[in-house]
Parts: structure tokens; sequence; C-alpha cells
């Protein structure tokens, strides 16, 4: 017994006593003695018993639990949204059990499954960047539990118990090149990861739609497919400087990437913002720290993870008769601007 958990099983064996006389001294019934709860409680404290909330939750019909899944818990975002998702959580009585993907759809499988093995009571999840099949979201689908996805979402996958929160990507895109035309720039390359993935395809559209609106051409030479990181960041902006007129502008998917372009930059001796403007999207918090600072989008992520939760609780109140999902929320976006792209 040393070796593992004390059980009411165990306690019941060493009185002599049924596990429901046990359990009824536990929780204090008047049906059982004091004398006998006093016994109970004593050896309880000697076995250092933990009562198992999880199946007592169970019990009740009810675990009290959500499911996060995340793509990773490094960086700035996702660990703030996550801490939006157990702070709302706590308030409303759940606890959370956390899994990350680490940007692998099959890892994501595996969690999903063991989310679903675990009885949560709902699921929220942003997606692995390698997801193309959505199949494993099926079985979530068909037990009618509540599916919120943020951030990263499945688009026209539907139910009764699917809905999303996610960030008005476009719209900080837009936003984003108006201001780099606003400081006078007219060459802006465009960092971009996997177009399947939501937030890169509408924050491309965005690019693009904003160089049409202000009468800029599209040049597919400044549109850079590359790995959201550091690392290809570096390796984007040195395949545009090798081009016969080099950008006077980038704007990066990401803060990751967009810092590598910085460092590039700096290597080539080229001043930003005078040479290069630059920005990225995410509000990182290194983004406040570079030389020069960098602007950047915020995409409001402990906001995101706050109202993810209040929407899965709004689909728990509604049962599994249920008409049809909340309506998916957008958060507007926030451009910063700082010292990397400012200047007028």
């Amino acid at each position: 017994m040393a070796n593992r958990r004390a059980s009411i099983t165990d306690l019941a064996k060493t009185l002599g006593l049924s596990p429901s006389t046990i359990s009824r001294a536990l929780s204090d019934h008047d049906d059982v003695s004091e004398a006998t709860k006093a016994r109970v409680r004593q050896l309880a404290e000697e076995l250092h018993y933990q009562p198992n909330q999880l199946a007592a939750a169970l019990r009740r019909g009810r675990s009290n639990t959500l499911g996060v899944l995340v793509p990773h818990i490094t960086g700035h975002f996702f660990p703030q949204v996550v801490h939006g998702i157990a702070t709302e959580a706590a308030k409303l009585g759940f606890n959370v059990m956390i899994c990350q993907s680490n940007e692998d759809t099959r890892q994501e499988h595996k969690n999903i499954d063991l989310l679903m093995n675990s009885q949560v009571e709902g699921i929220l999840v942003s997606l692995a960047n390698t997801t193309h099949d959505f199949g494993h979201f099926e079985a979530v689908r068909q037990q009618n539990i509540p599916l919120v996805f943020f951030d990263r979402v499945v688009e026209d996958f539907e139910g009764s118990n699917v809905s999303a929160v996610v960030l008005d990507d476009y719209q900080g895109a837009y936003q984003v090149v108006t201001h780099l035309i606003e400081q006078g720039c007219t060459r802006i390359a465009h960092f971009s990861g996997p177009l399947h993935l939501n937030i890169h395809k509408n924050r491309h559209q965005g690019y693009l739609d904003a160089l049409s609106a202000h009468g800029l051409a599209n040049d597919k030479d400044l549109e850079v497919f590359c790995e959201m990181n550091q690392k290809g960041g570096m390796q984007a902006m040195r395949q545009l400087l090798k081009l016969p007129q080099r950008p006077d502008a980038v704007f990066s998917s990401n803060d990751l990437a967009a810092v590598g372009a910085l460092q590039v930059a700096k290597i080539h001796r080229l001043r930003v913002p005078q040479d290069l403007a630059i920005v990225g999207f995410s509000n990182e918090m290194f983004t406040s720290l570079t030389e020069p600072m960098l602007s950047s989008v915020d995409q409001r992520c402990e906001q995101m993870g706050k109202t993810a939760v209040q929407l899965l609780q709004k689909m728990l109140k509604s049962g599994p008769n249920r008409q049809g999902p909340p309506k998916p929320i957008v958060l507007k976006p926030k451009l910063l601007v700082r010292e990397s792209s400012q200047r007028r």
C-alpha cells in the first residue's frame, strides 16, 4: 500500500467496515456514529488517503474538467491564451487538462483521444500547422462534446456542438499594410506560413487587398512562404535582398520571422525603418525589447482564452438538444506602431 494510493477499499478492509460506510463517514453522514467517523478519519490521515475527485465527479455525471489542446506552450501567445482559459475556467468551477501537439498531426490525434477518454466536458483546440485531415475531430462532433476552436480553426467543420473564437486576421493585416503605405513604403514584402491555416490565409488576403486598394501592384517576388520562426525569417530576408530591387518594407505573419528579417537587415547595414520598415504579428513580449522596438498586431490572446471558455460554457448550458452552435466570435485586432515602422 505504501507504493500506491490508498483507496476506500483499503480503509474498509483495515477497519472491517463496508466501503459504503467508509464513504459516508468521510462525508460526515448522520447515519454513521461519531466514534466510527473518528476511526475512519484517523486511518485516512495515517494512510494519506486522498479522495478520487474525478471518479466522484463522474459518479455525479460531471467531470468538471475542460480539455485544452494547443500547438505548443512556448513564446507568448499560447501561454497567454492558456492563462486566459485557466483563469476563466477556475471562475466557472472547471479544472483544465492541457495537452500540446508540438505542431504534429499524429500527436494532435492522440491528444484528442486522451481528452475524450478522460471524460472532459468540452474541448478547446488550436490546430497544429501540419493538420490537413480533420477526421479525428469527427468523433468529438459525433459524441456531441462541445468543441471550440480558437486562433487556428477548422473552416467549414460544422455541427450543433462546434464553434470558434478567432481574431480578425484579415483586418489586422490590412491595417499593417495601410500603415506601411502611409509611411511611404511602396515595395512591401510579406512573409507567410502555410495557407491551409486560416490565420495565414486571412493575413495573406488582407495584405493583397490592402495593396490593391491603394493602387500598388502585387509583385509575387515579394511574397515569401517560409517557416514562421527566426531562422525562416532570416532565410526569407536573404532571399529578398537578392532581388534586383529590394523591398522597402516587410510585413511578417508572425513576430519571430520579423525578428529574423531585422537581424539580416542589421547585418547588411540597412537602417530600420528608414531603409526597411518591419512589422510583425502577435505582439510577443520581446517586440518591445528589440532594437528598434518592433511594430506588431496585438492578438488579444488572454481575452481569446477567456472568450473561448465562456462560449463553451454557453454550449454546455444549452445541453445536447441545442438547436445550433453559438455564432463564432471574432475579436478585433489592434496595430501597435513602434520604432521599426514609424517613419513619419
